[in-house]
Parts: C-alpha cells; sequence; structure tokens
C-alpha cells in the first residue's frame, strides 16, 4: 500500500505526459496516496554554459515548468484533484533529482514514463533506467 506516489513529468507536448500521469494518478486514487508531480530542469551551474543565460533565466524557467505542471494537472485530473497535488520543480540531472525529490517526500512508489522505441532502440530511456537501477521504492513504468 503506498502512502505517497511520485510521477515524474518531461513536460515535452506529446501525450506520454498525460500518459504517465494518468496512471501515476490511478495508482495513487488505488490507496488514497497523496500525488505528487516533478518535473527537472538542466542546471547549467558554473559551467561556460551558464553565462550564456540572463541572471533571471533559472526562475523564469521554474516559473513557467511549474505553471505547465499545473495546467497539464488541471486538464488530466480537474480542478479539484490538481488541488491535492504537490507540483514540485526541481534543477539537476533528472534521474538524481528524481531519487532525491522521491527520498524527500517518502515516495512508496515512482511512476515515470519511458520514451517511445524505436526499431534500433527498445532500451528504456537512460533516466528511467537508472531511477529503477537506483530507487529504493518501487518504480512504475508507464510506455
Amino acid at each position: 500500500m503506498s502512502k505517497s506516489v511520485l510521477c515524474a513529468l518531461e513536460l515535452n507536448g506529446d501525450a506520454t505526459d498525460r500518459k504517465v500521469l494518468t496512471e501515476a494518478a490511478r495508482m495513487a486514487e488505488l490507496d488514497g496516496a497523496q500525488l505528487d508531480v516533478v518535473n527537472v530542469l538542466p542546471d547549467f551551474g558554473e559551467s561556460w554554459v551558464s553565462g550564456f543565460f540572463e541572471e533571471h533565466h533559472h526562475e523564469r524557467a521554474i516559473k513557467e515548468a511549474n505553471d505547465r505542471l499545473q495546467t497539464l494537472c488541471k486538464e488530466v485530473l480537474g480542478e479539484d484533484r490538481n488541488a491535492k497535488v504537490r507540483h514540485l520543480v526541481a534543477t539537476g540531472k533528472a534521474y538524481q533529482e528524481i531519487l532525491k525529490v522521491a527520498d524527500k517526500a517518502g515516495s512508496d512508489l515512482i511512476v515515470i514514463g519511458a520514451h517511445k522505441p524505436e526499431l534500433t532502440d527498445y532500451l528504456l530511456g537512460p533516466n528511467a533506467a537508472r531511477v529503477i537501477r537506483h530507487s529504493s521504492c518501487s518504480v512504475y513504468v508507464v510506455r
């Protein structure tokens, strides 16, 4: 029985996020668990790449990602269900941040999407594979 379900979304605009969110919400509903949704932004840190961005770029990116999470959750889950969802935006390597958020939230289950395989690629995406490999809780992969 899960007390907390973490749903990791890419927010890439395709139908996969809707499918992953729907499945995560269904699983949380089955156990009466808290549903958390997370999106991870890349971290440019102190690298030379960060010099190409304005100082407020990161804060704006976090706000935009949070707005997109809110909008997607409202569309898929409805206003009432969305009001109970915790929306989280992290910065860093996707798999590391997903695992950190799951640990902090006390998640019993992580729901994550797998990228669509092509003819030459029948493996999970690298982030999903790493989450599965390193997670201390169960991971449900949605295809």
